[in-house]
C-alpha cells in the first residue's frame, strides 16, 4: 500500500460498466466505494437509478447512497463536504478512497472547488417552471440565448434543468451565468485532496453500442418495476416534478406518463432519448478532464487494463 494515501476517480457515461469495474477493484484492492451520484443519494430510488442492488453493497458497500429523502434538494457543495468526511474516514482506516459515478459536477467540486454561485431559490425557481410548463422549454432556452449567449452556446434545448439554473442565476443576481466561469470568484476546494490522485474514465469507443445499451437498460428498468417505483413517488403527495429528485432523468418521464402528460410509447422514447442526451454530455465532459487515463469498456480484457494500470501508478 502506498506510504502517502491515495484517491481514485472511476469516472464515465451512463451504462458504461462503472459500477462493475468498481466491485472488481474492491476485490484487488483495499478499496472503499464513495457514490458520485446525485441521485443515488435519495432513498427509495433504486431501480431507475440503477443503485447497486443488496448482493454487491454486501460485497462492495457504497458510502453517500441512500442518505436522504427525494424531498431534499442536495448541492455540490454538500456533496464535496461528505465527501471530504468519508475519504478522512476510509484514510483513517488505512484503505483507498475509490469514488465512482457520473455526476461529473461533483468530481470537479471535490477537485477543484465550485464558483461562488448563489443558491437555489425555490420561489424563483417554481416561476420558471411554471413558464415552461406554458411555453416550452424551448423558449426559454431561446431567452436564455439573449441573456446570456455563452451559456445557451454550451446548454441543450432539452436539458431544462440547466435551462433553470441558468435563468435562476441571472434573475438572483442580475449577471449572466457564464460571467461566473469566466471571473476569479471561485470557492477553493480545501481541504485539498491527499496524496495521489488516479483519474480513470471508463467508456464504449462505439457511440452506437453506447445506445443500444441505454435503451436495452430502460427496458429493463421497466420490467424490474420503475412504473411502481415511481408511482410510490408520485403517490406521496408532497414530491413534485420541480424537484431534483424528480427531475432525475427516467424518473421525470415517469412521472409525466403518471401525470397522463405522456403515453407509455412517448414515455419510452422521451427516456432513453434524454439518458443519451445525457451520456453525450457526460462524454463532453471527460473530454475536458486533464490528467486522465481512458479505457473502453467494450474491450474483452478492460478490466485487468485497469488493474494494471492502478498497480503501476499506485508504485510511481
Amino acid at each position: 500500500m502506498l506510504d502517502t494515501p491515495s484517491v481514485i476517480f472511476i469516472m464515465g457515461p451512463t451504462a458504461s460498466g462503472k459500477t462493475d469495474l468498481a466491485v472488481e477493484l474492491v476485490r484487488r484492492f483495499p478499496c472503499d466505494i464513495i457514490s458520485v451520484d446525485s441521485a443515488m443519494v435519495y432513498r427509495g430510488m433504486d431501480i431507475g437509478t440503477a443503485k447497486p442492488g443488496p448482493t454487491v453493497l454486501a460485497q462492495a458497500p457504497h458510502r453517500l447512497i441512500d442518505i436522504l429523502d427525494p424531498a431534499v434538494a442536495y448541492s455540490a457543495a454538500q456533496f464535496r463536504a461528505d465527501a471530504h468526511r468519508e475519504i478522512d474516514a476510509i484514510h483513517a482506516a488505512g484503505r483507498i478512497p475509490l469514488l465512482v459515478g457520473g455526476t461529473m459536477l461533483y468530481f470537479r467540486a471535490l477537485q477543484h472547488g465550485l464558483s461562488a454561485l448563489p443558491s437555489a431559490d425555490a420561489e424563483v425557481r417554481g416561476v420558471i417552471d411554471a413558464e415552461a410548463r406554458e411555453r416550452g422549454w424551448a423558449a426559454l432556452h431561446q431567452r436564455l440565448a439573449q441573456i446570456d449567449p455563452a451559456a445557451a452556446a454550451r446548454i441543450h434545448p432539452n436539458d431544462p434543468q440547466r435551462i433553470q439554473r441558468a435563468l435562476e442565476v441571472y434573475q438572483l443576481t442580475g449577471r449572466p451565468l457564464s460571467s461566473f466561469f469566466t471571473s476569479q470568484m471561485v470557492i477553493p476546494a480545501a481541504p485539498a485532496l491527499p496524496g495521489t490522485l488516479i483519474k480513470l474514465v471508463m467508456a464504449p469507443s462505439d457511440r452506437a453500442v453506447m445506445q443500444g445499451r441505454i435503451e436495452t437498460r430502460f427496458h429493463q428498468m421497466l420490467e424490474q418495476g420503475l412504473i411502481r417505483e415511481v408511482e410510490a413517488l408520485y403517490q406521496r403527495g408532497d414530491l413534485s416534478r420541480e424537484l431534483p429528485s424528480i427531475r432525475s432523468v427516467g424518473y421525470r418521464q415517469v412521472w409525466d406518463y403518471l401525470s397522463d402528460e405522456l403515453s407509455y410509447s412517448a414515455m419510452i422514447e422521451r427516456a432513453t432519448s434524454a439518458t443519451r442526451q445525457l451520456a453525450k454530455r457526460q462524454l463532453t465532459w471527460l473530454r475536458r478532464e486533464e490528467e486522465v487515463q481512458w479505457f473502453d469498456s467494450l474491450q474483452p480484457m478492460a478490466f485487468n487494463s485497469v488493474i494494471e494500470y492502478i498497480e503501476v501508478a499506485m508504485k510511481t
